[in-house]
């Protein structure tokens, strides 16, 4: 039995539209300025996220997680462009894009994308829905506090040496943030699976 269903597909579509519209500020703050490609973006995601959905539940006929793991990725992707998102956006409004006050402005940034990401966790991929919906929220932050200072901490600290090759400080910035969002990642998904979500299915 597929454990995906139509209702997947359709949150899919929806997770990777907002996600095409969430990248459009990084775009424009690493110098993209066409148009016609940054209105395109979000419905080319839209398109692309369903598939990611339908893969991990095609891998799940062999290992169940699989399920998860796909939809985790998607939502996955959605708070990582909401968090460079925000990040690009505040860092283009204040000219700062290296040191310990971009540390400081990264803070804001992880905070909204892990809000976004506690209740598509909670209700999508893991399926805890509880009596509340903040039954699982102090088990939630203990996890995120953690990925906060992992993500703000590999940010702050790579973007205070030099960006190598002579990239400049936007891509340099969004680069070290690939990095940070790698290492979050992983902490995120084992810290949901086996701490926060547990009931899940």
């Amino acid at each position: 039995m597929n454990p995906i269903t139509k209702r997947d597909y359709a949150i899919g579509a929806l997770v990777g539209f907002l996600t095409g519209v969430f990248a459009i500020p990084v775009l424009v703050n690493i110098g993209v300025d066409n148009k016609v490609l940054l209105a395109v973006v979000p419905l080319a995601v839209s398109v692309v996220f369903p598939v990611g959905v339908w893969l991990g539940g095609f891998l799940a006929r062999w290992m169940p997680f699989f399920a998860q793991l796909g939809k985790f990725a998607a939502v996955g992707f959605l708070n990582t462009a909401i968090d460079f998102g925000i990040l690009n956006l505040l860092s283009g409004a204040t000219g700062i894009t290296a040191g310990f006050y971009l540390g400081g402005i990264n803070v804001p940034a992880v905070a909204v994308a892990l809000t976004n990401s506690y209740f598509w966790n909670k209700y999508w991929v893991f399926k805890a829905g509880g009596q509340t919906a903040v039954s699982d929220l102090p088990k939630f932050i203990i996890v995120s506090v953690g990925a906060i200072l992992v993500n703000s901490g590999i940010v702050a600290i790579a973007t205070g040496f030099s960006a190598p090759g002579g990239l400049g400080p936007e891509l340099w910035l969004n680069a070290t943030k690939v990095l940070a969002t790698a290492a979050s990642f992983l902490w995120n998904f084992v810290g949901y699976k086996l701490f926060v979500f547990r009931k899940g299915v």
